[in-house]
């Protein structure tokens, strides 16, 4: 068996020459020995958010200082898409940083930024840069949502419940979008019947992560979308309650025990 590393350990020099010879293929004035040395000094004793920082800090010192032009460099590098469910982090953890440089600098560019979230998110996750730009403009995210929402690449799909989620671990708590919860029900209401195991399990954590603040809004919400018989999945709303359920809240154990009986 081998031994487990931490993610944290990845974001090392290793990574740095590996992400510099893809920059420098595209970008021939990339300076890699510069870049290397900064990243390895700069991680050293840092946790896996700092390093992660500390890489995409160096990338903006290191590449055009123009954002599109930045931007259209790191977008030739990402690499194909992940056609599987899994490996975000295990395959795709390389694109953290490129991710976190769109999330810390591309509040300007807002559309440029939102096409680049798009592409990242097929290939390792967009979860964590898009938070900043819902709490900037989440009118214009929306926009977005309506078509990522239908998207046919379930990681596009799953990033617009991901994303939003109020309570995403590893990130900072947001307050539902503009402040109203049934903003969040409207998205996640076109995702109930998502045929990707990936995306019902985002949508039934997004549901339990509004119980926690919202209950009587999100169970009067399920109870609407049983009775209008919208093909609900258990699974789904089972998951989605498990916090009420396990604080032996009735209305949430008689929802289950609807969706268990198929009333």
């Amino acid at each position: 068996m081998s031994e487990y590393i931490p993610l944290k350990y990845y974001f090392d020099r290793d990574l740095a020459l590996h992400l510099a010879d893809l920059i420098q293929s595209e970008y021939p004035r990339f300076t890699i020995t510069s870049f290397v040395e900064s990243v390895s000094t700069g991680v050293e004793n840092k946790e896996l958010k700092a390093r992660v920082e500390v890489i995409a800090n160096t990338l903006k010192q290191h590449l055009p200082t123009d954002y599109e032009e930045a931007l259209a460099i790191l977008l030739k590098i990402l690499g194909p898409e992940n056609k599987t469910e899994e490996g975000m982090f295990t395959n795709g953890y390389f694109l953290m940083p490129v991710a976190y440089f769109v999330e810390r600098y591309g509040l300007d560019h807002f559309d440029l930024s939102l096409h680049a979230m798009y592409e990242i998110t097929k290939r390792h996750t967009s979860e964590y840069a898009i938070r900043p730009y819902l709490i900037a403009n989440s009118d214009r995210c929306m926009t977005y949502f309506q078509n990522w929402i239908k998207d046919p690449n379930s990681h596009v799909r799953r990033l617009v419940s991901e994303g939003t989620r109020p309570r995403l671990p590893w990130a900072k708590k947001i307050p539902p979008l503009k402040n109203d919860v049934q903003n969040n029900l409207s998205l996640l209401e076109k995702l109930m019947c998502d045929s990707s195991r990936y995306v019902q399990k985002s949508v039934a954590n997004h549901i339990n992560d509004l119980t926690k603040d919202n209950p009587e809004a999100v169970l009067t919400w399920i109870q609407k979308h049983i009775s209008d018989n919208h093909g609900t999945n258990p699974k789904i709303i089972k998951h989605g309650l498990r916090t009420l359920i396990k604080s032996k809240d009735e209305h949430a154990l008689e929802l289950s025990r609807q969706v268990e009986q198929g009333v």
